[in-house]
C-alpha cells in the first residue's frame, strides 16, 4: 500500500490548513480516477463502439477509423455545441450522429450505438482501495457522488453505499462550480462546512470543494505538486485507506 503524500511545506504565501475530523458529517465523492481509471475503460467502450459500428454501420466505422477523423469530430461538437459541455451522454451521442451522417448511414443509428458505448462505459475495474474505502466511509457518512463525467453508480454496481449522486448533465453545472457541491452537501442533508468532498483532479475537485466552503481530501496518486494557488487541501493521500485511517 502507497504511503500518504506529505502536504507541502508551509511558507509565507500558502494557506495550509488541517483536517478537522471532528465536523466531518458527510462525505462527497469523486467517481473518474478516484475510483477507477477512467481512460481504460473509455479506450475499451471505444472499442466495443467501433465493433458495433462495423456490422451495422461499416461506411461509419471506416471513417473513424481514419486518423483524425474522430478528433475532428468532437472538435467540431465542442465549438458547435458548447450547450453539451456538462452532458457527456449528449456530447457523446450527438457525436456519433454526426459522424453516421457525414459517412452516409442512417443517423437513427445513434441512438443504439451510443447505448453499446454506454453499458461498456458502466464496465468499471475499480482500484484495489475503492471498495475498502467506501464500505468504511459509508459506514461512518451519508456518502454522496459528484461527477462530471457520465458513470451511473448503479450500473457500476456501488449504488448501496451512496446517499446520492450528482451529475453535471442532470444538474446543470459541474466541478469545480460551487453550486454542485452545494446541492450535493444538500442532498446529504448537512451544511457545506460539515462535508469532507475527495476527489483526484486538484481544480475540478480540490479548488472546487475549498471554494464552496468544504473540507478537500486531494488523491494524489501519482504524487503531483499542488500548483492551484496558496489555499491548499486539508489533507492530501496517495490512496484512499490512508484517508480512512486519517479519518480512523
Amino acid at each position: 500500500m502507497k504511503t500518504p503524500t506529505a502536504t507541502p511545506p508551509s511558507t509565507a504565501a500558502s494557506a495550509v490548513v488541517e483536517l478537522d475530523v471532528s465536523r466531518i458529517r458527510a462525505v462527497t465523492l469523486d467517481l473518474d480516477d478516484t475510483l477507477w481509471p477512467i481512460w481504460p475503460t473509455i479506450a475499451r467502450a471505444e472499442n466495443v463502439l467501433q465493433a458495433w459500428l462495423a456490422e451495422y454501420a461499416p461506411a461509419t466505422a471506416a471513417l473513424c477509423a481514419t486518423p483524425g477523423a474522430l478528433r475532428e469530430v468532437r472538435n467540431h461538437m465542442n465549438t458547435t455545441r458548447p450547450d453539451l459541455a456538462h452532458d457527456m451522454s449528449a456530447l457523446r451521442r450527438e457525436s456519433i450522429r454526426l459522424v453516421l451522417q457525414r459517412a452516409g448511414d442512417d443517423p437513427a443509428l445513434a441512438e443504439p450505438a451510443f447505448e453499446v458505448f454506454f453499458a461498456e462505459r458502466q464496465r468499471v475495474e475499480l482500484f484495489a482501495d475503492a471498495l475498502p474505502a467506501l464500505a468504511f466511509l459509508s459506514s461512518r457518512f451519508p456518502v454522496v457522488a459528484v461527477s462530471n463525467g457520465n458513470a451511473d453508480v448503479h450500473r457500476v454496481g456501488l449504488g448501496a453505499h451512496f446517499r446520492a449522486a450528482l451529475s453535471a448533465r442532470e444538474f446543470g453545472v459541474g466541478k469545480p462550480d460551487p453550486r454542485i457541491f452545494h446541492a450535493a452537501a444538500e442532498a446529504a442533508g448537512v451544511s457545506p462546512a460539515q462535508v469532507l468532498h475527495i476527489g483526484d483532479d486538484a481544480h475540478l475537485d480540490g479548488v472546487g470543494a475549498l471554494n464552496a466552503g468544504m473540507q478537500a481530501a486531494w488523491l494524489n496518486r501519482e504524487g503531483q505538486p499542488w500548483s492551484h494557488g496558496p489555499q491548499q487541501p486539508h489533507t492530501t493521500v496517495a490512496d484512499l485507506l490512508a484517508l480512512c485511517r486519517q479519518l480512523g
